[in-house]
Parts: structure tokens; C-alpha cells; sequence
């Protein structure tokens, strides 16, 4: 059964780890990875990945990209979106620990902000704005 867009909007706002898509260009499949994301009340979601990456370059060059959040329990839960990016900024420490602190234990949070901080590189966010949405709640098996 198709979710509601509050189910859909409350379900993102949860603490899942996204499969992010984009598109790899002619010849080869989607590149598809794990991802931490951030989701925003007026709807937007953000990633934040190395400014020298391979997915910072190909949502570059495709100008949009797809995130697809599942989960197991207590139902069969999923929610894809799908849109153009809006913008790619910067990345901020704050933007770090934020998307940290959704993710990880409190205690955990500094250590490996601090940490990925100095070791990642630069970083940057990339915003994007779902056109299309793909939802599902299959129940329990």
C-alpha cells in the first residue's frame, strides 16, 4: 500500500541510511552506494559527500540523483525519491556534526566529527528537491 505524503515525510525524517543513485553514463550501470542523508520539513533532502569524489562528479554531470530508504521492522517499509539537485555548497562542521548526530550515539558524535573533519577533504552538500516519489508499506511477512 502507497504511503501518504505525511508517512512518506515522517518516514525520511527518520534516521535511515539511504542507497543513492545516479546515473554512471553510457555503458555502465547506475552508480549505487550507502549514504547518510538529511531530510528537511519544507521536503528537501541533502547528502554530503568529498568535493573530489566519483559521486560529487556524476550527480554533477547528471544534475539530479535518486535516494531510496528501506527498512525491515516492524513493517517492510521504503520510500524512493527521485529529483534535479538545487544547489552544491560547502560543507560546514555544522552541517557535519548535524548529519553525525543523526546517525550516530551522542558520545560518539565529536570524536568523529573531529576525526572526519581533518581526514575526509573538503566536503560539500548537495541539495535536492524530490519530483518523483515511489512508497510502499508491504506489512509484516
Amino acid at each position: 500500500m502507497a504511503l501518504t505524503r505525511e508517512e512518506r515525510a515522517q518516514f525520511l525524517a527518520e534516521p535511515h541510511v539511504a542507497a543513492l543513485a545516479i546515473d554512471a553514463g553510457a555503458g555502465r550501470a547506475p552508480l549505487t552506494v550507502p549514504i547518510w542523508y538529511q531530510y528537511e520539513p519544507d521536503g528537501t533532502v541533502w547528502i554530503m559527500t568529498g568535493l573530489e569524489s566519483r559521486k560529487n562528479e556524476l550527480i554533477g554531470a547528471a544534475g539530479r540523483f535518486t535516494l531510496m530508504v528501506d527498512r525491515l521492522e516492524p513493517t517492510i517499509r521504503y520510500v524512493s525519491v527521485e529529483g534535479p539537485v538545487l544547489d552544491t555548497s560547502p560543507a560546514t562542521i555544522e552541517q557535519l556534526r548535524e548529519i553525525s548526530a543523526r546517525y550516530l550515539p551522542a558520545e560518539k558524535v565529536d570524536g568523529y566529527v573531529d576525526a572526519a573533519w581533518k581526514e575526509h577533504g573538503e566536503q560539500v552538500v548537495i541539495r535536492m528537491r524530490p519530483e518523483r516519489w515511489v512508497s510502499s508499506d508491504l506489512g509484516t511477512v
